[in-house]
């Protein structure tokens, strides 16, 4: 158990709070903002308006439309249904299976398909970047990745910007495919170019044999006929810090948290061992991650799937307990909204069929939930 900071004094094994607490107080400072009885989400942004997004990867279940927006507490397809609908031969031209989406400092949505539908090897032409003026809800512009850079194996994960960079900035995205090089993709948001680094590096890498315990039970996969297999995702979780100098990322198979100089991923004059020597290995975060999230005060949120918990990192290096809610199956993804919130989403992942013979023990509805982020310290009675 590290060490966590509540009210400037540093506390020890605080593991009421993120395990098996008086939960009362805890709970109540969760707002659910949406039930999902349909598609199971993974991202979720909210606009400077306050305008929500969420996505839908096809992973198997039936997927209507793979991005959405939140309208009256109803979900519509987003920018339109049509292309929602995944056409094979024509995959360059629509949304295949989108596994993020998120809105940068210009208040553009960006989405991020991985074009690897049913989790497969992606489909060609199906990798992409979109972004999509939210004033006329118009796409404007479109980057189809090509396969030398992001092969069949890849799989896109998250993505963060730093708009600062070259003439219109640049896009970090982590790929966790587990068959595939892996790595950090960095995309040149003038021209669409884009190039790999740390392709196979140690930080991106699942830790070996590393079994999360959740729900008190080795979370595995689990398939009929087969002996149990660990975990291997790749890097996933990823922020950027409020300067743009440093990059933060883990592995989702993995209770590391690594950074990295996003000078150094930015210049195509570096090499690859240049760029890995910038890398910091930030030590054992507590738990597995699935999600990270940063605020403009270099705060940096990690969900903590084997805890059904939120913490953040300090400035300073120490951590502090944003939020632990038994509601809290596998929280995802995370998005700091305008209005002081935190926002995330709650798919129970772990109750997927892969991880129980078969079995789908997920029980509807997913979880669309917000917290402030400032509401103060959380104290035990």
């Amino acid at each position: 158990m590290g060490r966590y900071r509540i009210a400037g004094i540093a506390a020890l094994c605080l593991l009421p709070i993120l395990g098996h607490a008086d939960n009362t107080t805890l709970e109540n400072r969760i707002e659910v903002v949406h039930e999902f009885f349909g598609s199971m989400p993974t991202g979720v942004t909210v606009s400077q308006t306050g305008r929500i997004f969420v996505n839908y990867p096809r992973w198997g279940d039936p997927v209507p439309f793979t991005v959405a927006e939140i309208v009256n507490g109803r979900e519509v397809p987003y920018p339109n249904a049509e292309i929602n609908k995944f056409h094979w031969d024509r995959a360059a031209d629509c949304f295949v299976s989108v596994q993020s989406v998120v809105v940068d400092p210009r208040d553009r949505l960006w989405v991020l398909d991985t074009g690897a539908p049913m989790l497969g090897p992606s489909v060609p032409h199906g990798p992409k970047l979109v972004c999509i003026d939210l004033k006329t809800n118009h796409i404007v512009k479109k980057f189809v990745f090509d396969r030398k850079v992001v092969p069949p194996a890849t799989y896109l994960n998250d993505i963060r910007f730093d708009l600062r960079r070259g003439k219109e900035g640049a896009a970090f995205i982590t790929d966790s495919g587990a068959t595939g090089p892996s790595g950090i993709l960095v995309v040149d948001l003038a021209t669409g170019t884009t190039w790999r680094r740390l392709a196979d590096h140690p930080s991106v890498q699942p830790t070996p044999d590393f079994t999360p315990v959740v729900d008190g039970q080795p979370l595995m996969t689990r398939r009929r006929n087969e002996k149990p297999k660990p975990l291997r995702m790749k890097a996933d979780g990823i922020a950027i810090s409020s300067d743009g100098k440093t990059l933060y990322y883990c592995p989702l198979a993995s209770r590391k948290l690594f950074s990295v100089s996003t000078d150094a991923l930015w210049d195509q004059s570096k090499t690859d061992a240049d760029v890995a020597a910038t890398v910091k290995d930030l030590g054992d975060k507590g738990s597995g991650a699935d999600g990270l999230e940063q605020d403009d005060k270099g705060r940096i949120y990690i969900t903590e799937y084997e805890k059904r918990a939120v913490e953040r990192r300090m400035p300073d290096g120490g951590y502090q307990p944003v939020v632990h809610d038994n509601r809290l199956y596998w929280p995802d993804t995370l998005s700091v909204a305008k209005n002081g919130y935190l926002y995330g989403t709650a798919n129970q992942l772990e109750l997927q069929k892969n991880y129980h013979y078969g079995r789908d023990l997920r029980h509807k509805p997913y979880l669309l939930w917000r917290v402030r982020i400032d509401a103060g310290p959380v104290l035990l009675k």
